[in-house]
């Protein structure tokens, strides 16, 4: 991970990522759907206010289980606060990153890397910490907002993860975004 600057989302900003007009736009389950099934172990890099979290939480069901992490105390605090006394809160591990690593070691099915994989300054640590902790055969869905995000500079991020050792599988259409799926290999 990196140092919390000026390209990080601060928490005084979490409320623009999480909205109705958002989740109108790039609803979770029509995004997820495809990738998160039942009983799956989920990690949710850069969680933010638990956007995607809390509808991924529903989606592994009451034997799966979601990880999200984030560098930002703030935003687990607003993860916590929305599950707070709901069956949520033992499906949902909240999990404070480092400022250079994600620094989860347990397996992995699937990982989410939502609009901020152009935050991290070294991207072929972030991917190898990434493939270690996935399980064989793990997915990871990278997306990125095209704002931030030239498409030559998401082609590069494509190719340090092939680099890392994972495989395009698809290049599923999300709205407003620059997204890839992928398979350890």
């Amino acid at each position: 991970m990196t140092k919390i600057n000026e390209r990080v989302c601060p928490v005084a900003l979490s409320g623009s990522l999480d909205n109705s007009i958002r989740r109108w736009l790039q609803n979770p389950r029509k995004i997820l759907g495809p990738y998160i099934k039942e009983g799956m172990t989920v990690l949710d890099v850069g969680c933010g206010p638990g956007f995607f979290t809390i509808e991924m939480a529903r989606m592994v069901g009451k034997s799966g289980r979601i990880i999200a992490a984030d560098m930002q105390e703030g935003m687990l605090q607003k993860v916590k606060e929305k599950i707070k006394g709901t069956e949520l809160e033992e499906r949902i591990l909240l999990h404070k990153c480092g400022e250079n690593n994600i620094g989860v070691s347990e397996p992995v099915d699937f990982v989410l890397l939502f609009y901020m994989v152009h935050e991290v300054p070294n991207k072929e640590h972030f991917f190898n910490e990434i493939r270690a902790i996935l399980k064989p055969n793990g997915q990871v869905l990278i997306v990125e907002p095209p704002f931030h995000v030239s498409k030559s500079a998401f082609e590069e991020t494509v190719r340090k993860a092939r680099e890392a050792g994972f495989a395009v599988v698809e290049r599923p259409k999300v709205f407003f975004s620059r997204a890839v799926f992928l398979k350890k290999s």
